[in-house]
């Protein structure tokens, strides 16, 4: 006999999940383990999470400066007469930059479906792209420069992705969007100094025969190479086998993992729209204003509006995202495709702001005016759409049918027969009925 599972049964189902609060011990390294088993009473959750936020946070986020450096410096190169040494024109200095986004795009959704440890895999992709980012001082003609800046592009790829689903591997959902926002802010650190830092290194004018700018990026090449090789110690893969934690603390992170895969993210909400307003604001006086102190405002206004959204917004990436997604390889294969889908405009935002429009550039904050339009509306009618999903799932029009062991596999209708609960849970991920979209 089949039955069609209530809400108040999956409840009571739930409890058969949840942890025993057993003080059996287990061997971490088995992978039939079962970290219920293990007693984690006198682990102090509070605690517990600002050590991992202390570990893993602060290296992440100087990796992604690193990264944000590496990749913008050849517009501080810019300034320091690249185009004038090696003989290039406007045109073929925005083509440079266009061809690192196609393969930076492209293969975010392969560097995030690679068959090998996640962890591992962000780490074995910087390393290559630390040494193809320092070797802008070798270019002589454009060539060399559209070959760097697509190899930079194919190696920097997988990081982002790759860092945001490894996030995902340490934190519940309801923590991501606030730790992915404090690891984001190296993008605005490295943009706010990455220019101070290249005029101090320009200063190395003609040491060695090279120019400043070539310097520019052997330092921050360099340095990066150091940080990116140290990684392979510093970065724990995940925490099943985190040296810095306990094997109690270990088993209380996966507990708490474990719980947050089987519950709902419903009522946690991103606020969003304020923030788009900002931006909107901000680009608006940008494309009206010829007034210099007010465009400069405006920049802080239309950035304020930006930034934010990057790490909490489903368009450029990762926090709703990983939230909505259940699924360790849907969530990486998603996150790569909306990363990799924001990160294709970064072909289009790099020939529209050109050196014939200066200094107001009205094409160019029209053009990011009107992206910011377009992500309002999506927001809002994805926000409406997983909404109404939400509704149907309460009033239980996407129930799963539980059936006793032995059942038939499928129903008249062909609906499929789960024996439990968790069954279902684990075979449909955020299809399943328990499972709340977060808006």
């Amino acid at each position: 006999m089949t039955l069609v599972e209530s809400n108040d049964q999956k409840s009571i189902a739930l409890d058969d999940v949840k942890r025993s609060g057993s003080s059996a011990t287990v061997d971490l390294s088995d992978p039939d383990r079962d970290f219920d088993a293990l007693a984690t009473s006198s682990v102090i959750e509070s605690k517990l999470m600002r050590k991992i936020d202390l570990y893993i946070i602060p290296w992440l986020a100087l990796l992604y400066l690193l990264n944000f450096l590496d990749r913008s410096n050849i517009g501080n190169a810019k300034l320091y007469n690249i185009e004038k040494d090696l003989h290039i024109t406007d045109s073929q200095y925005l083509i440079a930059l266009t061809c690192f986004f196609f393969p930076y795009a492209l293969f975010d959704v392969y560097a995030e479906q690679c068959p090998i440890e996640k962890a591992k895999a962000f780490k074995m992709a910087f390393v290559p792209h630390t040494h193809v980012g320092h070797r802008h001082d070798k270019c002589q003609v454009t060539d060399c420069d559209e070959a760097v800046r697509i190899l930079l592009g194919l190696f920097e790829s997988g990081l982002y992705p790759g860092i945001a689903f490894y996030m995902s591997c340490w934190y519940k959902r309801s923590e991501l969007g606030s730790r992915i926002a404090l690891f984001f802010t190296s993008a605005t650190v490295a943009g706010a100094f990455g220019g101070l830092l290249a005029a101090a290194i320009e200063n190395m004018d003609g040491i060695g025969g090279k120019p400043g700018w070539a310097w520019i990026f052997i330092i921050e090449g360099l340095f990066t190479v150091v940080i990116a090789i140290a990684s392979f110690w510093v970065v724990q893969d995940f925490p099943e086998t985190a040296k810095f934690l306990t094997e109690e603390e270990r088993a209380f992170v996966i507990n708490r993992l474990q719980s947050d895969q089987q519950h709902s993210a419903g009522g946690e909400v991103f606020q969003m729209n304020g923030l788009f307003a900002g931006g909107l604001v901000g680009y608006i006086i940008l494309i009206a204003s010829r007034n210099a102190a007010l465009s400069y405002f405006a920049c802080f206004l239309g950035a304020s509006g930006i930034y934010p959204l990057i790490p909490n917004s489903v368009l450029l990436t990762s926090a709703w995202v990983s939230a909505n997604t259940e699924g360790s390889y849907k969530r990486s294969a998603v996150l790569g495709m909306a990363i990799g889908w924001g990160n294709l405009n970064g072909a289009v935002t790099s020939n529209v702001y050109r050196a014939r429009d200066k200094p107001w550039y009205s094409l160019g904050h029209g053009i990011v005016l009107a992206y910011i339009c377009i992500g309002l509306s999506c927001s809002l009618l994805l926000r409406i759409v997983l909404k109404a999903e939400n509704g149907r799932r309460e009033r239980g029009e996407r129930d799963e049918v539980i059936g006793m062991p032995g059942s038939a596999l499928n129903t008249k209708d062909g609906a499929r027969v789960y024996e439990s609960v968790e069954a279902a849970r684990i075979d449909k991920g955020d299809d399943w009925s328990g499972f709340r979209y977060t808006l």
